[in-house]
């Protein structure tokens, strides 16, 4: 039984599987993505888990919960500058972190992208709002949800809660802000941004989403 199969179970769907262009996704965010990941976010969809796990998905409802949004980008930015001024420690090196979702609570779940061109090697940290507590799971996204949600897995920073009623997945409903779908979005060379940040000056993660400020400086030199 795969992680797929297993969180079903517990979380049916909502119903048909969604087709999403998966290529200028990645172009985007200039990095390969899980298999897993891509999996669920066509099963499910954009929506919460236990009416508390929020997983970023390409057609996320609003820019807070959308995978080529600005939050990714925005939380790697606040965790590089607790490691800088020490402000809260960080178990992972920043740049290799990637935001993947958010709880009501405000908790971060991330993706270790280590290695880097492994996505189907990534395991999960989950990090309470900036403080010094971190919780790491040796799995995938799915297999995170699934075990988190059959009560295997207790999180430290999750609420003892969170299983009082059955799980279950609630899709998310366009909110007055719909985002541009990405399959509509020109393909973006990653790359040529990283060098020219660089060769202006600009402080530019190696992998991982390019921050919106350095994006939109780029486009207003090179257009």
């Amino acid at each position: 039984m795969t992680d797929l199969t297993a969180l079903s179970r517990l979380c049916p769907p909502p119903g048909t599987a969604m087709d999403i262009a998966w290529n200028p996704v990645e172009e985007a965010l200039g990095m390969r993505l899980p298999t897993d990941y891509k999996q669920l976010a066509e099963q499910y969809g954009p929506g919460s888990f236990a009416n508390y796990i929020h997983v970023y998905h390409p057609h996320g409802v609003t820019e807070f919960v959308s995978l080529t949004g600005p939050m990714p980008a925005r939380v790697q930015g606040h965790l590089r500058n607790d490691v800088e001024r020490g402000t809260y420690p960080v178990p992972h090196n920043p740049d290799s972190l990637f935001a993947i979702g958010v709880t009501d609570n405000g908790e971060y779940i991330f993706w270790i992208m280590d290695p880097s061109d492994q996505p189907d090697r990534w395991r999960i940290a989950v990090n309470e709002a900036r403080s010094p507590q971190w919780f790491t799971f040796n799995g995938s996204l799915t297999e995170f949800l699934a075990s988190v949600l059959n009560g295997q897995t207790k999180v430290p920073q999750f609420p003892h809660s969170l299983l009082e009623e059955t799980p279950v997945f609630s899709p998310s409903h366009p909110a007055l802000w719909k985002p541009t779908p990405v399959s509509d979005q020109a393909p973006v060379n990653t790359a040529a941004i990283r060098a020219w940040a660089l060769a202006n000056g600009h402080n530019v993660p190696a992998r991982g989403p390019i921050p919106p400020e350095i994006r939109a400086a780029w486009e207003q030199a090179t257009t």
